[in-house]
């Protein structure tokens, strides 16, 4: 199959949909592969790197849609990206469509086979291999934000995380006990803040409290412990993830006001619609706005901020279903449950039961859109 990596568009996203190391395994598997000029130079690798590794360079992103068979992405492919892309032709990449209307509609439009890594399901049947190596990066990067956010010149507190002796450390209160949730606990207890992670799933806080040793405060993440936290806090993480939906709104707007001023909310599930009522994306050129006093950071692609590390993790995780859709094509998906849950748009049908429903749009099972 020929592979195509076209450079990332959206603004300031410098991750690369294939490394150079992960080019050399795809064309070690009989695959040739398409790479837009420059599109490793976020993460130092050279054109010169991609063609040591086997890859063909091309200067235009047209090059790259018009030939190839599959396209190799990080971030969802905007406007003039979707209206290049066919029949016949599969797009691999994060799509977040729940939160993404116009986006689902030029992926129908297209005719194209769309497959997310957010909804890739792995062995087990539960976990999200694809989406984990961001999570945790978004995890850790969001406590970094909350602390700087927290700066009084950022509009925040003036507190620093982890206290001093003699001042009170910052308290952090994380919603979601998931990969975003655990890494941002890790982080925030590593630099001495008092952290409650709050969870629907009571095996899942056992588990927490197990990993902290009390390092850590767990709390089930009723109506009633949700606010109590939200309004005590000083930093609070949104972390919260449904699979292909929205995020649920856990903060809305009347609880701004009873916020403390200068307190900082980081709405990691910012992608899925966030789980503020007053969040909207925003980007790493300006992360953060102001309302109620509330200090809002909703970078829509955080890992992007540190694109080595992400690149890197995220082909190492991407690397084996990418050689098997190359490998086997529509075959590939239907033989494999994992990716069969990965895909959400299918020659003009979204085939995602989430997305649908988040949408409002009607769903075809995967399983008869591929048989048709």
């Amino acid at each position: 199959m020929r592979i195509g990596v076209p450079t990332e568009i959206k603004a300031n996203e410098y991750r690369v949909g294939l490394t150079p190391d992960a080019v050399r395994e795809f064309v070690a598997a009989g695959h040739q592969v398409i790479v837009q000029a420059g599109a490793g130079a976020g993460i130092n690798a050279m054109n010169e790197a991609y063609r040591s590794a086997g890859a063909s360079i091309v200067g235009a992103a047209s090059d790259i849609f018009a030939k190839s068979e599959m396209i190799v992405k990080v971030k969802e492919p905007q406007r003039s990206e979707w209206t290049q892309l066919r029949k016949n032709q599969i797009l691999f990449a994060y799509l977040h469509l729940a939160a993404d209307s116009e986006q689902a509609k030029g992926l129908l439009a297209s005719g194209c086979t769309a497959l997310a890594y957010e909804t890739v399901i792995g062995a087990d049947g539960v976990s999200l291999p694809l989406l984990a190596p961001m999570s945790e990066v978004a995890g850790r990067l969001a406590i970094e934000a909350a602390g700087a956010a927290l700066q009084r010149h950022n509009g925040g507190l003036g507190m620093l995380l982890g206290g001093v002796p003699g001042v009170r450390p910052a308290r952090v209160a994380i919603l979601g006990g998931g990969v975003v949730g655990t890494q941002a606990a890790r982080m925030a207890v590593g630099l001495g803040a008092d952290v409650t992670i709050l969870d629907r799933s009571l095996a899942r806080l056992r588990q927490l409290d197990e990993l902290f040793q009390g390092r850590a405060k767990t709390r089930f993440a009723s109506t009633t412990g949700i606010e109590e936290e939200v309004f005590a806090a000083d930093a609070v993480i949104g972390a919260v993830l449904i699979p292909g939906a929205s995020a649920p709104k856990l903060i809305t707007r009347p609880m701004l006001k009873r916020m403390k001023q200068g307190a900082v909310v980081v709405d990691v599930a910012i992608d899925q619609g966030g789980c503020c009522e007053s969040s909207h994306p925003t980007t790493h050129a300006n992360p953060t706005y102001i309302i109620e006093g509330v200090v809002h950071y909703c970078v829509a692609n955080m890992p992007g901020a540190v694109p080595f590390t992400s690149s890197h993790a995220l082909n190492h995780a991407t690397l084996p279903y990418g050689l098997a859709l190359a490998a086997g094509g529509l075959a590939a998906i239907a033989a494999n449950p994992g990716l069969r849950a990965g895909l959400n748009v299918h020659r003009g049908h979204l085939t995602h039961p989430a997305v649908a429903a988040s949408l409002g749009l009607t769903v075809k099972a995967p399983e008869a859109a591929l048989a048709a």
